[in-house]
């Protein structure tokens, strides 16, 4: 059963009790990411992910991290392009104990000048990293082609330049513009009991903010190509269709679209480009829904001498995709995997906290897993028509990587 609690400050607390497991999951997901940043901070909303567990005004970063071996807990975070969340997976018993943790490392990171200077170190060489995995960042330029100047096209990890300018001010700053309490959820799913909803509000439901908050400004679908050529044994392409926000009416139809298109093994592209023309080892399809826009992304990888095969063969999949709809045999056996899917990814705490404290944080509500699966039940021939001519009759962006 879950369970909504709004602390007076504005912060939002939903606990969702599994009483057959020993394990707690919780997480504290803030609603900003490298979307709320500009050209003068870029990659900051991740810096200041890595900068939590690097010590408090009690705790060292060392400390932090024995402190979760101790228990045998999990501790990370990650930022995405429209929040940043961190988390902790514990035994039931020792929920207390990380919730303390976690609410240290929110409210006393020391930010402290040396770790700063050690850990734009550490990110510069994920930043390196990303940099030699062209199948990585080529979805990065595809984000630049489709978005232009907007910030939705900012790399999440930044760039070196910026990166070296940060300060501590700019990390408190940034946080007093952004962290407010209106801007996060709490979610907790497990072994966990609704008293648990007091402790919380103890640590996270005081605190308050001058700052009104970031406004968002939707992106326009600017639909460039953008190439580059780098030392690389495969050439690797992306192309970007404008999609549909996190709470369009049509999502479902279109998840359900996608996976038949580029998201199994069994999907029109995986057969095509692969099994049957041998172009490519890796090849799929993925849709990114935002607050207010989205993006399906087709990838592939070949040969540079099979690349122009490889494009007219994606072309022709999409056409035919435009001109006769799905089979329905596709459209059943997708919705049942998707089903099949759902119901078995939500055997984790991990997972139920995942996807309560993104519904809370985006959308602000909870379907069941009846309510979820009679969405996708209602998926129609009609209804993703819909969703491939809207999708697939505009224009596209793309990106390139491909060997010099």
């Amino acid at each position: 059963m879950l369970k909504k609690h709004t602390c007076q400050n504005g912060l939002r607390i939903v606990l969702e009790d599994i009483p057959a497991v020993r394990s707690v999951t919780m997480g504290i997901w803030i609603r900003t990411g490298s979307r709320n940043e500009d050209s003068k901070n870029n990659g900051i909303s991740h810096f200041l992910e890595h900068m939590f567990f690097k010590g408090t005004e009690k705790r060292t970063a060392r400390d932090i991290a024995e402190a979760f071996d101790a228990i045998g807990g999990q501790v990370n975070a990650f930022t995405s392009k429209e929040y940043t969340c961190f988390y902790a997976k514990v035994l039931d018993t020792h929920k207390e104990y990380a919730l303390e943790i976690l609410a240290d490392m929110f409210f006393h990171s020391a930010f402290d000048k040396q770790e700063m200077e050690r850990e734009k170190n550490v990110v510069l060489e994920e930043i390196k990293m990303s940099e030699d995995t062209p199948d990585d960042i080529v979805h990065d330029l595809l984000s630049e082609a489709t978005y232009g100047n907007h910030p939705l096209a900012f790399p999440i990890l930044g760039t070196e330049e910026i990166l070296r300018s940060f300060t501590p001010d700019d990390l408190r700053n940034y946080m007093n513009k952004n962290y407010t309490p209106n801007n996060i959820v709490i979610s907790v799913a497990g072994n966990v009991e609704d008293t648990f909803i007091s402790e919380i509000e103890q640590y996270f439901g005081e605190f308050e903010t001058n700052q009104e908050g970031y406004r968002y400004e939707k992106p326009t679908f600017v639909a460039d190509h953008i190439q580059r050529k780098k030392e690389t044994e495969q050439a690797h392409l992306c192309i970007g269709y404008n999609g549909l926000s996190i709470d369009d009416q049509d999502v479902y139809s279109l998840v359900v679209m996608n996976n038949i298109l580029g998201g199994s093994m069994s999907s029109r592209l995986f057969q095509e480009v692969r099994e049957q023309r041998g172009l490519a080892y890796s090849v799929f399809s993925y849709h990114s829904s935002f607050l207010d826009n989205g993006l399906l992304t087709i990838y592939a990888g070949t040969g540079k001498s099979q690349l122009p095969l490889l494009k007219e063969t994606i072309e022709q999949t999409v056409d035919d995709l435009m001109k006769n709809g799905l089979t329905d045999k596709e459209l059943t056996n997708s919705k049942e995997q998707l089903k099949g899917s759902l119901m078995l990814s939500l055997e984790s705490t991990n997972s139920r906290m995942s996807r309560n404290g993104k519904n809370e944080l985006l959308l602000q509500r909870h379907r069941t897993l009846d309510e979820m699966i009679e969405a996708i039940d209602a998926v129609s021939h009609s209804s993703t028509y819909k969703v491939i001519q809207q999708m697939f009759n505009g224009s596209y962006s793309s990106a390139l990587i491909s060997p010099k």
